[in-house]
């Protein structure tokens, strides 16, 4: 255990200060403090809004994380953070607090892919990643398939929203229903008790001359807004939990189908889903029973780990130190549009590494 790579992890993409402590693929600590009650009464995120607050719960929340891990700061083997994609000015302040404790503590420095963590995420709870993996990405951003060979070097887009992400679908479908702010969870609650099938709302690019893999629900959000508008024209109740059902039926039929469809074509075995939206019951369920069927091994983090969180950056950093990966340079920049072939932000070469700053460092700055 003990020679296993100790990775603190920090990520602050969106809303979610997250700072996650990790060994090997043991998680040890996952601290979050969340600005979305901030949020919530301008109906979405503000980026303004969020980097202040990631600014405030920065350094109470990498405190709490140590102090859950049982660990002191020095003993550390590496610093990770996510260096893209996502907001700018939120992504700023983790990476400068990244580079801020790696550099007082004498420690590599791992600017890592937002979408990666959340794949590699997985082998906190089911052990090491099986190579290749399919892995669906669903949240409020972002809506990929990615075929992964190795987690800290090839991840491969086979496909992607061309629109709005499906976690921004059930955001604004929730947001007309005046259900508030964030919609997955609420529209998740109502469509238990609904029918998935009342209304038929569109599955979007399910044609045969349609992109295999690449998703898009800006044409299922307004058609669901339209049938809630002409309801209400018509001075009639909106059924709100069938509303719900069938909209978060359109979403995860879409979202399974194209995802076991990419692993028969790619000859892949399993499928991992990961994502804020990955916490959806009935997402899980469909994903489970069409899964099963086609005899795809399905792995999914339990909710608290698929949503924003550092543990996800924990866990790739301490495999890009378990495999040699070579860390970021002291100049690793925040980048919003980070493309996830890019897993990790390697640095240029040892003149302008680590090496130089272990010798400024070797007293250890951190107190």
């Amino acid at each position: 255990m003990a020679d296993e790579p100790l990775v603190l992890g920090i990520e602050t993409s969106c809303d979610e200060t997250g700072v996650g402590i990790v060994r090997g693929t043991t998680l040890l600590a996952d601290a979050v403090a969340s600005s979305v009650d901030e949020h919530a009464r301008f109906g979405g995120v503000v980026p303004e809004v969020a980097s202040r607050a990631h600014l405030e719960a920065m350094v109470p929340t990498i405190e709490r994380a140590l102090k859950d891990a049982g660990i002191t700061a020095r003993d550390l083997d590496g610093v990770a953070v996510t260096a893209g994609p996502g907001l700018a000015g939120a992504l700023l302040v983790g990476v400068t607090a990244a580079k801020a404790y790696a550099y007082a503590l004498g420690k590599p420095l791992y600017g890592v892919n937002h979408l990666a963590s959340h794949i590699c995420v997985d082998q906190l709870e089911h052990g090491a990643l099986p190579e290749p993996t399919m892995a669906l990405l669903v949240s409020g951003g972002h809506s990929s398939l990615l075929l992964s060979t190795d987690i800290t070097s090839d991840v491969r887009p086979l496909g992607a929203t061309i629109d709005d992400a499906a976690g921004e679908a059930f955001d604004k479908i929730a947001r007309v229903l005046n259900l508030g702010f964030p919609g997955g969870p609420v529209i998740d609650r109502y469509a238990r008790e609904g029918d998935p099938k009342a209304i038929a709302f569109p599955r979007g690019l399910t044609g045969p001359r349609d992109a295999p893999y690449d998703f898009s629900f800006s044409g299922l959000k307004t058609s669901v807004a339209r049938w809630i508008e002409a309801k209400r024209a018509a001075g009639e109740e909106v059924p709100v939990r069938d509303v719900s059902a069938s909209f978060q039926e359109a979403v995860v039929d879409v979202l399974t189908r194209k995802a076991v469809r990419a692993c028969k074509d790619e000859g892949v075995d399993h499928l991992m889903i990961g994502g804020g939206v990955a916490a959806n019951s009935r997402l899980r369920a469909l994903a489970q029973e069409r899964c099963e069927a086609a005899g795809i091994r399905l792995r999914v983090p339990r909710p608290k780990l698929c949503t924003d969180n550092g543990a996800m950056v924990a866990a790739l950093g301490a495999e890009m130190v378990a495999r040699g990966r070579p860390a970021s340079d002291w100049d690793l920049s925040a980048d919003s549009s980070l493309p996830v072939t890019e897993p990790h932000v390697p640095g240029h070469g040892h003149e302008h590494g680590h090496d130089h700053v272990h010798e400024v460092s070797k007293e250890n700055l951190y107190s």
